[in-house]
């Protein structure tokens, strides 16, 4: 069964940087699509980033040029590295991934970004 597991979520002040991980467990095949969204309190689940085969990555506008996805096709594991972060950015992220025609999410972590 394939487990989507995050980690490097955390408390930070705004400015600062974060980096997240995902990795995929329990599929021998790469993932077609890795991708972050992030759900804020009260608010719906909102796509921040997402990396293809081929490395094609799309970002939120919010985001574009503060955050940076990649991936490792070798570990079928994504990051989002996050810097100059702001207390919008506050929310539980979540990994979320394709692999083969089956979609799959990890189970969040939490981002808290002090003004």
């Amino acid at each position: 069964q394939v487990q989507l597991v995050e980690s490097g979520g955390g408390l930070v002040q705004a400015g600062g940087s974060l980096r997240l991980s995902c990795t995929a467990s329990g599929s021998d095949r790469s993932a077609n699509v890795m991708a972050w969204y992030r759900q804020a309190p009260g608010k719906e689940r909102e796509f921040v980033a997402h990396i293809r085969s081929g490395e094609i990555t799309r970002y939120a506008e919010s985001v574009l040029g503060r955050f940076t996805i990649s991936r490792d096709n070798a570990k079928n594991a994504v990051y989002l590295q996050m810097n100059s972060l702001k207390p919008d950015d506050t929310a539980v992220y979540y990994c979320y991934a394709v692999i083969w025609v089956t979609s799959y999410w990890g189970q969040g972590t939490q981002v808290t970004v002090s003004s």
